[in-house]
């Protein structure tokens, strides 16, 4: 049950006849479709590109579970895919051929223990959903509540084996002639791929998952995650409670339900930057065919729910801080302390000249950024840091694979509700709420390094940045809980060496009381949590509405 390229290729090499049949038709196949897109893709007749997407939708489908999981990813990049495409490449995610109902009902049998009758007050003739790994059931249990049934598709351990084997050779061969530059992860990522992949195959594994996650979200009334029957749950079944909401595939059946798109947008990316930066544990394939909508609001986020937790992984406290970091230093615009976060996280070696990558960051980000604090994508991030990976010496790290397929999973889903979507604007807020806050150890360090320079002066600027982002968040004005935190942060206990800094930060080196910084301190919050800023916020918060009239 555990991924081990080395094993699996001896296993597949030992059965040649097994070996070679799968890779001439795996090269064949791929042939075949390269050759009509390359001779049709510049085609202006829609109904040419409505019939691509279709010869590239039963392409992948007949490939098999690896190739349907690249094609999931591409069906949530309306950036990358034509949107004739993408309507073809969704179905991938939860509408593919199912496999006939008998055997599903023999795995349950030999699963659970005992024949579905038994088991199920009502059972259904024919699944609601099928996907690459598995298909849904809506089953009813003698309590009569209702439950969705996953059950495994047939021998699809060895099929993955065999896929994932040839896969990873056919990368690495390939990886010198391709137009990318990955450095020197690409069989690492394969990898990283391949073992996430085996974990979906194990639904006990995915029972856990979901626990752990809902968790997480116990007490957060925006995210619904579904309570796992155990009893009714195994290796290859997985039984868990019913969600009734919309799939967040389409912004006019959303609008249809009256539901609204830019409040579950924000939910989705705000649970993803918790789940990134606060937890440590994060659902790597956050799909549309993984997200529902349901009905209701808290304040400016809407109300989803997660289902699918078979690809999940970690992420460690000394990344997560970093990468909290390295939004602060975009934020203000610090593009040393930036390049000292790549660093750190691995994208560029400790022994690198940082020097001429400076200017080339801020000729990505800063020029990208302007004055606009959403003014780019994590697309249009990602495509010039894959020009600036051929001329200077980034590289992916295999840890950040699912994390970077995490982010643009979740922006391509945003993007394919609302294209002018920009996950920054979101995640900016986020941040400097959190920063402000400094509710860790960790955090208030974070903190006071951006807040001092190195001489131990106060950087009145770098406030003034972050409390103007929280100011002006897309979802309305922060103000009250920023100020509260703010406040316990420096009475409390915790903000004794806050308070130290700002103390040494009036008293320099020649000991004299230096007072500039405090009264633009001073200045600044008087104009930031001015008596009717704070009024106007707390109006807003009462009643939302009251910011439109």
């Amino acid at each position: 049950m555990l991924y081990d390229p080395k094993r699996d290729l001896r296993w597949l090499l030992r059965r040649p006849w097994r070996f070679v049949a799968r890779l001439l038709t795996i090269l064949g196949t791929l042939s075949s479709l390269a050759l009509v897109l390359i001779s049709q893709a510049s085609s202006s007749d829609p109904e040419v590109h409505s019939r691509l997407g279709r010869r590239i939708l039963n392409t992948l489908t007949g490939l098999g579970p690896c190739f349907i999981k690249v094609g999931q990813a591409l069906s949530t990049r309306p950036d990358l895919v034509r949107r004739d495409w993408l309507d073809e490449l969704t179905n991938l995610q939860d509408n593919l051929p199912a496999f006939p109902h008998a055997i599903a009902l023999r795995t349950i049998e030999e699963e659970l223990g005992a024949p579905v009758s038994a088991l199920f007050r009502e059972f259904p003739d024919h699944p609601v959903a099928a996907a690459s790994l598995g298909q849904v059931y809506r089953a009813q249990l003698p309590n009569l509540q209702w439950v969705a049934v996953k059950v495994q598709r047939p021998q699809l351990l060895d099929q993955l084996r065999r896929d994932l084997v040839i896969i990873r050779l056919l990368g690495v061969i390939s990886a010198p002639f391709l137009p990318l530059n990955l450095g020197f992860g690409l069989g690492d990522i394969i990898d990283e791929f391949g073992r996430s992949l085996f974990e979906e195959v194990d639904y006990r594994l995915e029972a856990a998952n979901a626990e752990r996650f809902a968790a997480l979200f116990a007490d957060d009334p925006t995210v619904t995650v579904p309570g796992v029957e155990r009893s009714l749950s195994s290796r290859r079944v997985l039984t868990t409670t019913w969600i009734n909401g919309t799939k967040l595939r389409d912004r006019q059946e959303l609008e249809a339900q009256r539901l609204d798109p830019a409040a579950l947008i924000r939910t989705g990316v705000v649970s993803g930057l918790q789940q990134l930066l606060e937890f440590g544990y994060f659902h790597a394939d956050p799909h549309p065919g993984n997200l529902f909508a349901l009905p209701g609001r808290t304040g400016a986020m809407g109300h989803v729910a997660y289902v699918d937790f078979g690809m999940m992984d970690s992420i460690s406290e000394a990344d997560r801080l970093t990468l909290t970091g390295a939004v602060v230093h975009l934020i203000n615009r610090d593009w040393r302390a930036l390049a000292q976060d790549f660093v750190t996280l691995g994208f560029l070696n400790p022994r690198t000249d940082l020097e001429p990558i400076m200017p080339a960051l801020e000729d990505v980000l800063g020029g990208r950024l302007g004055d606009e604090v959403g003014s780019f994508n994590f697309k249009a991030i990602t495509d010039r840091f894959s020009e600036l990976m051929y001329e200077y010496p980034f590289r992916v790290p295999a840890r950040f694979a699912l994390i970077i397929r995490a982010v643009v999973s979740q922006e391509g889903l945003a993007l394919r509700l609302d294209p002018s979507f920009r996950i920054i604007a979101v995640a900016y807020p986020y941040v400097a709420r959190r920063l402000l806050a400094g509710d860790t150890a960790e955090l208030r360090e974070k903190l006071m390094e951006v807040l001092f320079d190195p001489s131990g002066r106060l950087r009145v600027e770098r406030l003034e940045n972050l409390l103007a982002v929280v100011s002006d968040d897309d979802a309305g004005p922060d103000l009250l809980p920023v100020a509260g935190a703010g406040l316990r942060l420096l009475l409390g206990p915790s903000g004794r060496g806050l308070r130290q800094r700002l103390l040494l930060s009036l008293i320099r080196e020649d000991r004299h009381l230096h007072t500039e910084d405090l009264r633009a301190l001073l200045r600044l919050l008087r104009q930031r949590f001015s008596p009717r800023q704070m009024a106007e916020d707390m109006l807003q918060r009462l009643n939302p509405l009251s910011a439109a009239a």
